[in-house]
Formats: C-alpha cells, structure tokens, sequence
C-alpha cells in the first residue's frame, strides 16, 4: 500500500511526476487559452460598438422626437389675456399666421343644488324611490331602511353612474347635501319622487334641495361670430389652436396671435448638423471595429439620404438642403448660415413644416413625413426583427456564443489530456521504480558476491 501511494505521487521513481503532467497540461493548454481570449475579447468589443451606434441612433432620432412633441420647433398661440384666455397648438398646426379676436360671453358651468343644513349626516331622509333625470335619462335612486340617512342617499346618487355628484359638506357645526353635476346645459339635472315615496323624501327632493347655479354652455365670440360649446376647453373653433376658458371678457376682445421659434429653430438645425456628424462618427468606429459590415454602409447611407429627402409637400423648401444643410467631400454635413437665414425670411412656414409637418386628411405621414418621422422610420426599421442593427447584434452574439462554446469543448479535450498524461506518466513512474529496486537489489549481490570472493 505504501508503495504505491509512494508511486502515485511520483517517489517511487524520485520523479516529481505530478509536476511534470501539471507542467505539460499547462504548456498544451495555455496558447489555446490566449487565443479563446482574444476572440471573445474582440468579439465582445464588436458587440460594444454596435451596441454605442445603437444607443446614439435612439438618442439622436428620440431627442428630435421630444422637441417636435413638446412645441419647441413649432410657432406657439399667444392671447393678451392669459387670465381670461389659455391658448395651446394642437398637434400638426400651422401657426405662423394665426389671428383671431376672441370675446368670452360666458363661461360654460355645472348646475350645482344645495339641502339646507341639518343637525347630522345620519338623519333619515326617508323610504321610497326617487328618479334622478339628466340629458333625457333616467336614473333609479332607491332608498330602504338599509340606507335611510343623508349619507345613504349621497351614496345611492354617487353610485347611479348619472354623472351627478353627491357630498356632505360642513358647515357651521351641520351638514348640507351639495349635489353637483357635469358641465353644460345639457347637462342639467332634476329629482323627482316616485309615487309611494315618504313624504320627507318627497319634500327633500321638490323643496328641500335649492338651485345654487344653472348649468351652462360657454358662449363665445371668434371675430365677430358667436358660438356656443359644452365645455370651457374649446379646440374647433380656431384652426390648430386649443382654447381653455378662464373667465368672461364679456365686451372685452382678446388677441389671438402666434409667436416663432426661430431662435429655436436655428439651434436646433445646428445641432442636428453636429450631432448627425457624431452618429457618423460613431457608425465609422463600428465598421472599423466589426470589419465589413455592410449593414452599417447600408444604414450610413439611408441616414445621408435624409439631406436630400422630401420632407414635405411643398414646392420650394422641402429638404434640408433646400434650407443649407449639405455634404461636404469627406461625407459630414455642413452649414450654410445663410442660406439658412434667407430661407427664413422667404418662407419660415416652410422651414418650420421641416420639423412640424401639418397634419390633416391631405397632409400624412407618407406626403409630409417631416425630418423626425423620418429619422424615425429609419431606426424603427433598423432595430425591428431582421433590420440592419439587429440582424448584425444577433450575427456578434451567435459569434460570442460559439465562441464560448467551442471554448469549452477545448477545455473538455485539454481535462481529457491531462487525465491521460497522469494515467501515462504514474504507470511509467511504477516501471521505473521497478527497474530501480531491481537495480537496487543487484548492486546489493553483486556487493555480497565480491565480499564473498
């Protein structure tokens, strides 16, 4: 037993054999290693630099995005009664022109019915039935004596689905019921008993709840011409301009006008120029970090494209390169300022329609895409299933998987050469203590036989 532990470990011989195999595994595996390293290195380096191009695309076409939503690229309404008048641009509106004399005749309210004040919220009111009308319908309103209080025919009202609105308001050490329902005179609301109805809760609903406040449509005046509308919030009676009502102006006109964004516009075309530059920029480091791909060409060329697209319908300026913006020899974009300037002056609807298309039956998204759906239209269908960016991300990460892959099947075979290099190198480690203690074993007779002689 103890000797062959002494041979596994190598002493039999007086070879250190277990480092002998630890130093031949290690000479076998160590290149093969370095090299797996480097291709997952440079694989994962390609997976970066198509993940960046990525990333600036979705930051270059979000940011374009955001400004066009929020306003900032688009003439804005302005009135001279901000108090009594808010004015909003409704989405896709041309607004460089707007003028419009607005007189608010009437705010458009609620009808609002009050009880008188009792000692508490838990008195009855009395059993029966009650139908709440509004605009035509008719809403049951029981009351059992389950729910026989002030509180249980609040409730009863707020859970009809009428639009009205019951609640119990304090007041001077009492309650009032306060009944109020939706804006507009169509809106108007009665109660009325139902016959077999206690007397109390007749008399509540015919006397005892008084009209506060009538409902009503607003009324108002657009350049002379009078309208009415349900609400206080009016968006069709001024083309591409949202009107929310704040109080009458009654004899009193507000201005409607519009201010533009050049000052915004100008930055923003500066901008574009600058960051369109870096996307470029960050696609060429891509290319030179993938090798080839021809996706990126493929995309770099549909984002070029851009200078020269229709963006609108218009006649005279409908591209970027109608307002300045052009290729210089080495492929980045520059600006002529003043082109751009007399670009505005001419036609600054048009150059705004660049970034604020309009947007009706005749102007859509095909015949006036404007510079952010566009842009848009381009990353969508590179990062959709099966587009540029996508289908080259899936081939990098289908490379780094078979990379790991064959990797590991080459540390499989490298654990499988060692194994066999032990089992080798203990059976030859055994024969050689065998040739030594027979070696051993005859020097000793050969040393008893020369004794002997």
């Amino acid at each position: 037993m103890i000797g062959n532990i002494a041979n596994s470990l190598g002493l039999g011989s007086g070879i250190n054999v277990s480092q002998l195999v630890s130093d031949l595994a290690a000479a076998s595996r160590a290149p093969k290693v370095e090299r797996f390293d480097t291709l997952a290195k440079t694989s994962q380096t390609k997976i970066s630099a198509i993940a960046q191009a990525r990333a600036d695309l979705d930051s270059f076409a979000d940011t374009l995005g955001n400004l066009v939503q929020t306003g900032s690229l688009s003439s804005q309404p302005t009135t001279s009664n901000d108090s009594a008048l808010v004015a909003s641009a409704l989405a896709g509106s041309q607004l460089g022109k707007l003028s419009a004399e607005i007189e608010i005749r009437q705010l458009a309210r609620a009808q609002t019915s009050v009880s008188s004040l009792v000692a508490s919220a838990a008195n009855p009111v009395g059993t029966g039935n009650v139908t709440l009308t509004v605009n035509g319908n008719a809403y049951a309103i029981a009351i059992s004596s389950g729910n026989n209080s002030l509180t249980g025919f609040a409730d009863a009202i707020n859970a009809s689905d009428s639009g009205v609105r019951a609640s119990l308001v304090s007041d001077q050490g009492q309650v009032r019921l306060v009944l109020k329902g939706e804006v507009g005179a169509a809106k108007a609301f009665a109660l009325t008993a139902d016959a077999g109805a206690e007397p109390a809760l007749s008399a509540l609903v015919s006397t005892g709840l008084v009209l506060s406040q009538s409902a009503l449509d607003a009324v108002i005046r657009v350049d002379g011409v009078e309208y009415s509308r349900p609400g206080n919030i009016i968006s069709d009676l001024v083309p591409g301009v949202a009107m929310t009502l704040k109080k009458s102006t009654f004899g009193e006109m507000i201005t409607l006008g519009s201010i533009r964004p050049a000052d915004a516009l100008k930055q923003t075309i500066g901008d574009f120029v600058s960051v369109f530059n870096q996307l470029q920029s960050s696609l060429k480091a891509a290319r030179q970090t993938i090798g080839g791909a021809g996706n990126l060409r493929a995309l770099d060329r549909q984002l070029a494209a851009l200078v020269s697209k229709a963006l609108t319908g218009n006649a005279g300026i409908n591209s970027l390169s109608d307002i300045g913006i052009k290729t210089d020899r080495s492929g980045t974009l520059v600006l002529d300022a003043a082109k751009l300037d007399g670009a505005l002056a001419a036609n600054p609807d048009a150059v705004e329609a660049l970034f604020n298309p309009p947007r009706d039956a005749v102007h859509t998204n095909s015949t006036d895409p404007g510079l952010a759906y566009a842009l848009d239209e381009i990353r969508d269908a590179s990062v959709a299933s099966g587009g540029l960016i996508d289908s080259l991300g899936k081939a990098l990460q289908s490379e780094a998987a078979a990379i790991a892959k064959n990797r590991a099947k080459m540390e499989a075979r490298e654990d499988a050469f060692e194994a066999r290099l032990e089992k080798q190198y203990a059976g030859l480690d055994a024969r050689l203590a065998a040739f030594k203690a027979t070696q051993s074993y005859l020097e000793q007779q050969i040393k008893l036989w020369s004794n002997d002689s």
